[in-house]
């Protein structure tokens, strides 16, 4: 594939980052759903790799397998063929937390009891060891939420429940995070804060990170690798590798067109491994 308009194309995934080893790696990921008589396809022979302190956004249409990859990667469901292997600090199994578009505070709590439920979660899990109410407090104060320690998740507005939402998931001490269009129903000036706190927590945590979204801007604005999943069933149709925020319209504009040129029809054959387009490196501000 000829080079890309915001930088060079490389021959293929492993180009690129070849030394890194990945927290959490898909290889020929695989899923289909009965449906009555038929077995209906959902996506197909999908490799994902995702890094520590590292961002992965999974763009696609509707349709095109994002929300269920990422919950074969959380095991809330068996894939028909592949395999995903979790591996950090030899700690096995037990790595993946994983946060939905829904809060689902319980609300009989307040927000430092629902916080404190990943340090519950964690200690018994044996993930989050010399954790405590001190660390719920530091890591309220760290997230913006101390002042909101007593409250119920009925005062909270949309974006501080999303906040808190994440926050009990790292506190179990789990290095990978999956996210589900969380910041989906908020409003712009919200989303943008709530973006940037995101950020500045993966990168203070080391967390791996894979976020779903349909929102091309926002996978710009925090991926540092970008995925399209497209067709059905779902192929991973490009990769690219962000590094220099200045050259996010011509991105914008890349990522576009690969969304208008996907025929979701040509999805039935045998896909080329999907082309990596690296943007001209820059370091990302973690203030931003």
């Amino acid at each position: 594939m000829a080079p890309g308009a915001s930088g060079v194309t490389e021959a293929g995934p492993a180009a690129a980052t070849a030394a890194v080893v990945p927290a959490l790696r898909l290889v020929g990921g695989t899923k289909s759903y009965d449906r009555g008589h038929r077995r209906i396809p959902v996506f197909a022979d999908v490799d994902l790799e995702l890094r520590l302190g590292e961002i992965v956004a999974l763009l696609g249409p509707s349709g095109s397998g994002k929300s269920t990859l990422l919950r074969t990667l959380a095991g809330l469901e068996p894939l028909d063929r592949g395999s995903i292997a979790v591996d950090h600090a030899g700690r096995g199994a037990h790595l993946v937390g994983i946060a939905f578009q829904e809060p689902s505070l319980l609300p009989w709590l307040t927000v430092a009891e629902n916080v404190a439920l990943g340090l519950r979660f964690g200690a018994n899990r044996r993930i989050a060891p010399g954790r405590d109410a001190g660390t719920v407090a530091a890591l309220l104060e760290e997230l913006g939420l101390a002042d909101l320690a007593d409250a119920r998740p009925s005062q909270l507005s949309g974006g501080q429940a999303q906040r808190v939402n994440v926050a009990r998931v790292v506190l179990t001490g789990r290095p990978i995070l999956l996210l589900d269009e969380p910041f989906a129903a908020l409003d712009p000036a919200t989303r943008a804060d709530l973006q940037g706190w995101l950020a500045r927590l993966v990168r203070a945590h080391g967390l791996a990170t894979l976020l779903v979204t349909h929102d091309v801007d926002e996978a710009i604005a925090l991926g540092d690798r970008i995925v399209l999943l497209a067709g059905r069933p779902g192929r991973i149709r490009h990769r690219w590798i962000v590094g220099n925020r200045a050259a996010a319209g011509t991105l914008r504009r890349e990522i576009l067109a690969a969304y208008r040129a996907d025929d979701p029809s040509a999805a039935a054959g045998p896909v080329a491994a999907a082309p990596v387009t690296a943007v001209a490196p820059a370091s990302l501000d973690s203030s931003s």
